[in-house]
């Protein structure tokens, strides 16, 4: 299996939604740098294919990284990309359950990243994740989420953005850019990850997607959590990424 065009395929389809992706990934790990140092111990939260992982080490060659999913598609292709590198372990687990710390190594981690992810869960489910989160940070160590937190209070704004990234994606696609349902369509196309993405669509199927919370949210129930402050270190108009520092 050819992973690492699984992986290109996967940019190139997220880049569609999100063309200041790398950018983001860039603040994400200055943020990781300058409080864990050259060497950090590092959480991967949902970490779908890998993406931070693998920004992370080529940054940090001396990074190491725990990666936290429940997709057996994208997991399948994350263990395929880092076969054989001793710096990344992986943990299959919902964290929309109770209880799915539990398989975590017990050392508390330097930083917490996840990009592109709370955005799926319920309010009340994501306000638990962060109470745990705030467990498993050392103190002054970050939990680093980068994801889409409209402001309800600039609805002219909200629909700026709406034309930019329509017309982004139209030049996009132009180029042969995937999106999301084409790239599930490629992946359902490929024999060797039949039972993988048979496991995803049920995955898929049974979940009730949440909306978006604006940044106040996010910066009161951090706080809530347990973290000691909480801010934001980039911002496009309707993303961003937050930072809680513990």
């Amino acid at each position: 299996m050819n992973w690492e065009a699984w992986q290109r395929s996967w940019d190139r389809q997220q880049e569609l939604y999100l063309p200041d992706r790398e950018e983001r990934f860039r603040v994400m790990l200055e943020v990781v740098e300058a409080t864990g140092g050259k060497s950090p111990w590092v959480l991967d939260l949902a970490c779908g294919t890998g993406s931070i992982t693998t920004r992370l080490f080529a940054r940090l060659p001396e990074a190491m990284s725990v990666a936290v999913d429940r997709d057996p598609t994208l997991l399948a292709m994350a263990r395929g990309s880092f076969d054989g590198d001793s710096r990344i372990a992986f943990v299959v687990a919902d964290l929309e359950e109770p209880g799915w710390t539990l398989e975590l190594p017990a050392e508390p981690f330097d930083a917490v990243l996840t990009a592109t992810a709370t955005h799926w869960m319920q309010p009340a489910t994501l306000a638990r994740l962060y109470a745990d989160l705030a467990t498993l940070v050392r103190p002054g160590g970050v939990f680093v989420n980068a994801d889409h937190v409209p402001d309800p209070e600039t609805p002219k704004l909200n629909a700026v953005d709406e034309i930019i990234q329509r017309s982004h994606q139209e030049h996009a696609r132009a180029e042969g850019a995937r999106d999301w349902d084409e790239w599930w369509a490629d992946v359902a196309d490929e024999p060797r990850l039949a039972a993988e993405y048979a496991a995803s669509r049920a995955i898929f199927d049974s979940r009730v997607r949440g909306v978006p919370q604006p940044l106040a949210w996010h910066r009161a129930r951090l706080r809530e959590a347990g973290f000691a402050e909480t801010g934001v270190a980039w911002r496009s108009i309707t993303d961003a990424v937050i930072v809680a520092i513990r």
